[in-house]
């Protein structure tokens, strides 16, 4: 049958079937080498692709850095040129998908990437999105398999971020021919002073029409794949198309922390009761207003005294500790001994940023001893409040 005449359900068929080709002997191959027990494939795989001159090798730190990952991204094209690839070579066989797959899953096994790894530049097409798939599948079960077992740490259910960096055609043809010619700048100052390493010079980066060619390329066989991942993972497609700050910010916003879709269903279970600290800093600042409007209009000449004590007593006080954003303030005001007054001062002083820290201690001085040796004191209580701010941010050396 012609490809002419195929239906899109004919195409997703057939390459179902050529990932099964691909994908089946080389789990085989696994499970008879390593065992299944050892297959411990990374909790968290980051799937990151991106047109031609997007900023991948740029972002590619910074992604890492904002998952906590420190193990080096596994640069798919690379591992064409890696040992394993060679003896292939070597042996009269060419690299292709089987091959690939079989190297890229013998790397992730690797106890570096335990607790996550980064792919720059997988998958590429519809098969290897179907080859991911499969793997997938294959490390669900594995967590279902060994989920109450001592090992059950070494088989957790994975968490796929697919997020690709998407640029204009005109974007992505201007980013390559300036990155050829910094190249070639580079290049050919090392030559002329014998300092630091050549590097590789790719053609598409010399000439307008390859680049775009280059980004054809892209849209004709990639982007169809990285756009069918939408349906399978969690998804980030990110503006890359503005300064890097501003597309860091994108990706920070696009792969926040989200413990609902990270942990396992079991353990989310477990933390749920406990509140979220925006949602406990948001309930607390609502119920801060409501008890500060109440005193004003509840407990007015309580309020009022307060307010005094803070701008007479302390405020000198912590102005003089302005450079070190701590103050420590020892009073014997009456007023405190009422405890709705010790509310009010804590919450004044968080309604005007300050965090205070109220320590109320009771001090016994001896006055005098009577005929029969017992000793009289004089009782007072101290309050000792502990009070923190940003300090002065000044520059020292």
């Amino acid at each position: 049958m012609s490809t002419e005449n195929q239906t899109p359900q004919d195409l997703q068929d057939l390459e179902i079937k050529d990932a099964h080709v691909i994908f089946d002997p080389v789990w085989e191959d696994l499970e008879e080498e390593f065992g299944r027990e050892n297959l411990n494939f990374p909790k968290e795989i980051i799937l990151l692709g991106g047109a031609p001159g997007s900023g991948k090798g740029t972002q590619t730190k910074f992604i890492m850095n904002a998952r906590g990952l420190t193990c080096p991204p596994i640069v798919v094209s690379d591992l064409l040129v890696t040992p394993e690839a060679q003896k292939i070579k070597d042996q009269g066989g060419m690299v292709g998908d089987k091959e690939v797959i079989g190297i890229l899953l013998r790397k992730l096994l690797e106890e570096q990437f335990r607790d996550g790894a980064l792919l720059d530049g997988f998958p590429r097409t519809r098969v290897q999105v179907e080859c991911l798939k499969l793997l997938v599948n294959e490390i669900n079960r594995l967590h279902t398999e060994f989920q109450d077992t001592p090992k059950a740490i070494y088989f957790r259910r994975p968490t796929i971020h697919a997020m690709v960096l998407f640029v204009s055609e005109h974007t992505s043809i201007e980013r390559q021919i300036r990155r050829g010619i910094e190249v070639s700048l580079h290049n050919q100052d090392v030559m002329e002073t014998g300092v630091g390493e050549i590097i590789e010079q790719r053609s598409t980066d010399l000439s307008d029409e390859y680049a775009s060619r280059r980004y054809q390329v892209f849209k004709e066989q990639t982007w169809d794949a990285l756009q069918s991942l939408k349906e399978l993972y969690h998804y980030h497609f990110v503006n890359a198309e503005g300064p890097i700050k501003e597309v860091e910010e994108n990706i920070l916003e696009e792969i926040s922390y989200q413990s609902s879709l990270e942990l396992d269903p079991r353990t989310y279970d477990r933390l749920r009761p406990i509140p979220l600290a925006e949602e406990i800093i948001l309930h607390a600042r609502q119920e801060l207003v409501k008890r500060l409007d109440s005193y004003e209009l509840n407990h007015k000449e309580l309020f009022k005294k307060v307010v005094d004590l803070i701008q007479t007593k302390f405020m000198p006080i912590i102005k003089r500790h302005a450079l070190s954003g701590r103050a420590s303030v020892n009073s014997e005001d009456p007023t405190l001994d009422d405890t709705l007054a010790l509310s009010m001062l804590i919450d004044i002083f968080s309604e005007r940023g300050f965090n205070a820290v109220v320590d109320k201690r009771l001090h016994e001085t001896p006055e005098f001893v009577d005929a029969n040796g017992n000793i009289s004191s004089r009782k007072k209580t101290v309050y000792r409040i502990q009070i923190h701010f940003k300090g002065s941010q000044i520059r020292r050396g």
